[in-house]
């Protein structure tokens, strides 16, 4: 079996967790903080990755706890198992290997006996090919000109991933304009469409069955308004897909050549790295497109070799049950302070909700506890003057990660320095709150002394309130790629230690069926 199957809450660990919380659930951050070197002690390093968790409800023994919880549900075998191959996705009987895809080693990865890491080098020889062309104005559409604009046509993981690390990458982007389509509200095609010049677009349809309905949807409607002033035999240089329905691609009108492969042990939310990332190639350039596989392997590597106790992705995996499962915090934030990563709170949601919002365990039986956290989130500072407000002063408990930069792209200091001030000042707040004393004696010498006893209630802030900081040192495709690769390893391991598969998603098809039947009735 490429995993065991244990509840997590029958173990000895869990019982053993379940005893050191109700001793230490009242604890305070700011009596943690007076410990020597809590901050060394509760921090990780990797490369160019600084990771300062010393800002949680947490001792040595909770740590000590969540990696013994961890070892006694096998986490380390799980982890081998997927990297190696096994049929990690049970229920549909497939193997999860989103991690092949940047392995740039001459290891062989077997799926039913064949090595599949050819297959994969060909096809990123394939989308190099392919991006340099576009780039360089070699590839021509339909009237000699060359092309401008770049839509990628899909939805779901065809959609956010590219979608989140071309946003994310903005600073590296080439003269070609990208866009994306994904919902099927004709609105929101029609808006892209109304930009675009036929003569110089690049239409990338993405769809593993090619027959996703608001994919397709979307791409009639776009093919349509194509041959309003082109012909049939025009589409091979305007249309390329992404796909493994070679019939139905071929039906659309697309070159067999211009068809880039998918395979089923990559699941859609995690698919970026394979030809679903051609978009990202073609805005970026192939080489920054490389980068970003590297930095993931980097992550891969990592979470793959490192003692639970200084394994980035597993430590905060850890973190994050101990609140959702102890605490019953239900939601965590994501708070990117870089206005390039707006987009990752979108993406996060849809690869931790998808992956780990199970209520069945991998036994098939309904779980007793609780399982995928709530992710949301936006950029900083903008959201220190919208929803911070509730964190700091709200009835719940919401952990956050804080994501941030030590340099800036565009090397505008002043900014930089206030952004960063920014982001550890909101952490202290969050961590320390303020206390009716300091409270007291700010509005004192604020001259507002005769207000004390009115404003004094409203202006205390417990603190006592946890977040992570992820630090890089700067944003570049290779850090990029260990952040995102950082998230779906701690995905995995929540979902190891939850006892539920993380890589079905059965719950997205019950509305989808009953909307095709609602449309068969119409």
């Amino acid at each position: 079996m490429a995993i065991t199957n244990i509840n997590p809450t029958k173990t000895a660990a869990w019982q053993k967790l379940s005893n050191h919380f109700n001793l230490v659930k009242d604890i305070n951050i700011k009596n943690l903080s007076r410990e020597e070197n809590r901050k060394d002690n509760f921090s990780l390093e990797f490369d160019d990755l600084h990771v300062d968790f010393s800002k949680n409800r947490i001792t040595n023994e909770t740590v000590k706890l969540l990696v013994e919880l961890a070892n006694e549900v096998n986490l380390k075998e799980a982890i081998k198992n997927q990297y190696s191959g096994k049929q990690i996705n049970v229920t549909e009987g497939r193997a999860v290997l989103h991690t092949a895809l940047r392995s740039s080693t001459e290891e062989p990865v077997l799926i039913d006996g064949k090595n599949i890491k050819p297959q994969i080098q060909s096809a990123l020889r394939k989308i190099r090919s392919f991006s340099n062309k576009v780039i360089s104005g070699k590839w021509k559409g339909y009237t000699g000109k060359a092309i401008t604009d770049i839509v990628n046509i899909g939805i779901g993981g065809s959609d956010l991933g590219p979608d989140m690390i071309v946003e994310s990458l903005q600073f590296y982007k080439n003269q070609l304009n990208s866009h994306f389509v994904s919902n099927v509200d004709g609105d929101h095609v029609s808006e892209i469409i109304k930009r675009l010049n036929p003569e110089t677009t690049l239409f990338v349809i993405v769809s593993k069955t090619f027959t996703t309905q608001e994919t397709i949807t979307n791409a009639e409607t776009i093919k349509n308004w194509f041959l309003k002033s082109a012909t049939i035999f025009d589409i091979p240089k305007h249309f390329v897909a992404v796909s493994t329905n070679l019939e139905a691609v071929d039906n659309f009108g697309i070159d067999k050549n211009n068809v880039f492969p998918m395979w089923n042990w990559v699941g859609g939310r995690f698919s970026l790295w394979s030809a679903v990332g051609l978009s990202i190639s073609l805005s970026v350039g192939f080489d920054h497109y490389k980068a970003l596989l590297e930095g993931a392997e980097e992550m891969d590597n990592h979470y793959k070799n490192t003692d639970f106790d200084k394994n980035i992705p597993v430590i905060l995996a850890l973190i994050s049950i101990w609140y959702n499962n102890f605490y019953l915090a239900e939601t965590e934030a994501v708070l990117p302070y870089s206005q390039y990563l707006k987009k990752l709170p979108d993406y996060l949601q849809q690869a931790v909700m998808e992956s780990n919002g199970k209520g069945v365990d991998r036994n098939g039986d309904k779980v007793d506890y609780q399982t995928g956290t709530i992710v949301w989130g936006s950029t900083g500072t903008n959201m220190q003057h919208a929803f911070m407000q509730l964190v700091h002063q709200g009835t719940k408990l919401i952990p956050a990660d804080f994501i941030g930069y030590k340099e800036s792209l565009y090397g505008l200091t002043d900014h930089h320095k206030k952004l960063m001030a920014n982001f550890y000042g909101q952490m202290e707040a969050l961590a320390f709150g303020k206390t009716k004393e300091e409270v007291h004696l700010e509005l004192k010498f604020s001259g507002n002394e005769d207000k004390i006893n009115q404003l004094l209630p409203f202006k205390v802030f417990d603190g006592n309130r946890p977040s992570n900081a992820i630090v890089f040192d700067k944003l570049t495709p290779r850090s990029l790629g260990k952040l995102v690769a950082l998230y779906e390893h701690k995905i995995y391991t929540q979902g190891i230690l939850w006892n539920i598969y993380s890589y079905d998603q059965f719950g997205v098809e019950l509305g989808k069926e009953l909307a095709n039947k609602l449309l068969k009735n119409q």
